[in-house]
């Protein structure tokens, strides 16, 4: 099997290389553009392996697209490059206007010119997305498949953009699409301005843990792994043209996610003090959705996918992952993002 990942050099889309690489007759190209989130060492491990290819290049640019995906002739494409950070989107919501929506169709596009010309058998152009295309969900209900989209900020905007990108690519050019629309992932390689990995190293360096708000909203945790199990099942036997919800069946809020953190660094790196000391509350995130859950039963029922791993030892995992790696994490936040605030415009 000959597979594309784009956005293979960050957090997700390196989980699902190290999954796709468990097979001895995998081959797997990587296109990504090395933006602050990719890292070339969540690669180094298997970098020299002969069925590894990586390749710098923007997936806006179309001529490169459609020449790279015609050399390389995949069996499957995971669309995973994106532009995913909520507060950089408060930010400057270009950068997620082109990679989320031109990048998007320009992938879309240079697939269905493989598609068209080759007929490969079995074909699938897998676009990864988030449940937070949906919006807000009160005290009750989760999404699903069938959930309407609300988006709240440029960042779930653009990827809604995209997913509808990707369904009529399906429905007027029958490209075979699937769509994925995760809950939020953790686990190791996470860029450090993501809420976990944010929190255990500012924690580390004796720095404030923010919480936005009153800490009440409320997120579905799925381990990185776990969605890239679902996302090799997703290409195997997913349906052309459907979508499919992925999530952890892990509601936590953002306040008992920081003081789990905090316990688990108490007993693996104990200070003078609680690490709880350092929690700072600031003020929230301008359109700052309330609560994502996920109604993962379709995939259960119809892939025969379910998370394996149950949240607090898959955090705890994380953490250690995290304590062991330093190497992998510190030039981050020495060079690239020491963890100041991002999107300040007030809610």
């Amino acid at each position: 099997m000959k597979y594309l990942v784009t956005g293979g050099a960050g957090f997700i889309g390196s989980a699902l290389f190290y999954r796709l690489m468990q097979s001895p007759e995998a081959h797997v190209t990587i296109v990504d553009k090395m933006t602050y989130a990719a890292n070339p060492a969540s690669l180094a491990p298997l970098e020299s392996d002969p069925r590894f290819r990586l390749v710098r290049a923007d997936i806006c640019d179309l001529p490169r697209m459609m020449d790279l995906v015609r050399a390389e002739a995949p069996d499957v494409i995971f669309h995973l490059a994106a532009e995913t950070h909520v507060d950089r989107s408060i930010d400057g919501a270009g950068a997620f206007v082109q990679t989320n929506l031109v990048g998007t169709f320009a992938m879309l596009q240079a697939a269905r010119a493989h598609f068209e010309q080759a007929r490969p058998a079995g074909f699938r152009f897998v676009h990864v997305s988030t449940d937070e295309v949906f919006g807000s969900l009160g005290a009750e209900g989760l999404f699903d498949e069938t959930t309407a989209y609300d988006p709240s900020s440029p960042y779930s905007a653009t990827k809604a953009g995209a997913d509808h990108l990707a369904h009529a690519w399906h429905r007027t050019y029958g490209l075979p699409v699937v769509v994925s629309n995760c809950s939020n992932n953790y686990g190791p390689r996470q860029f450090p301005e993501k809420l976990i990995p944010l929190v255990l190293l500012n924690a580390l360096d004796g720095k404030p843990l923010p919480v936005y708000g009153d800490g009440l909203n409320v997120r579905d945790w799925l381990h990185v792994e776990d969605h890239a199990d679902a996302l090799v099942r997703i290409a195997e036997a997913g349906v052309p043209g459907q979508s499919y919800a992925v999530g952890g069946n892990s509601e936590k809020t953002n306040i008992e996610i920081v003081r789990l953190i905090c316990s688990l660094l108490d007993a693996r790196r104990p200070s003078k003090k609680p690490h709880t000391d350092l929690i700072t509350y600031v003020i929230d995130r301008p359109g700052h959705d309330r609560r994502y859950a996920i109604d993962a039963g379709k995939i259960k029922r119809d892939l025969g996918w379910a998370p394996s791993r149950k949240f607090e030892q898959g955090l705890a995992d994380t953490v250690d992952w995290y304590l062991a790696n330093a190497d992998w994490w510190r030039p981050l936040r020495d060079g690239v993002y020491a963890g100041d605030r991002l999107g300040k415009v007030e809610a």
